[in-house]
């Protein structure tokens, strides 16, 4: 089967990322594989996209939870199209997306900072690896364990009501 040109859409089964709709975007036919067989559930659709110049179409539509980007994406790297993601965003001509960009070393973790990416993922990965980086991605860091005692500490506080003293 021919590589597509453009873009095609997918739906694969199971896994645990569910009810999203997942674009990935690169040159190679292993990382779309790996990442498919990975992240599939009924409830999840897949838009691949070989070209980076495509990106911003097709996230413009609307209907993208997460882009996986490549840091090659045909002529294109991954870099150039997290920022452009981000900078149509602020423009106004794109929805905003969460995006997780898929890195060839170590050292390409400054690029993923320096783009914006929310997340970002070394290859080669193992599935937990990824279903790890697009729960990063899309909710965010979790919150420090001070945070967390903290909030607990103060829901305590306003569900225990004082008593007053009472001389007996």
């Amino acid at each position: 089967m021919p590589w597509p040109p453009s873009a095609r859409i997918c739906s694969r089964s199971p896994g645990n990322v569910s009810a999203v709709h997942i674009l990935v975007a690169t040159d190679a036919e292993y990382v779309v594989t790996d990442v498919t067989s990975a992240l599939s559930s009924p409830d999840t659709r897949f838009t691949i996209c070989s070209e980076g110049r495509g990106v911003s179409r097709l996230v413009a539509k609307g209907d993208v939870d997460l882009a996986i980007l490549d840091l090659q994406i045909g002529s294109k790297g991954g870099m150039a199209v997290c920022m452009d993601l981000r900078l149509d965003e602020s423009a106004g001509r794109v929805p905003a997306v969460k995006v997780l960009m898929l890195l060839d070393r170590k050292a390409d973790v400054h690029l993923a900072k320096r783009s914006a990416a929310d997340a970002h993922l070394l290859k080669p990965f193992d599935p937990l690896a990824l279903k790890r980086a697009v729960r990063l991605a899309i909710d965010g860091p979790p919150a420090p364990a001070t945070a967390i005692a903290d909030e607990a500490a103060a829901a305590d506080a306003e569900s225990t009501e004082e008593e007053p003293a009472t001389a007996g």
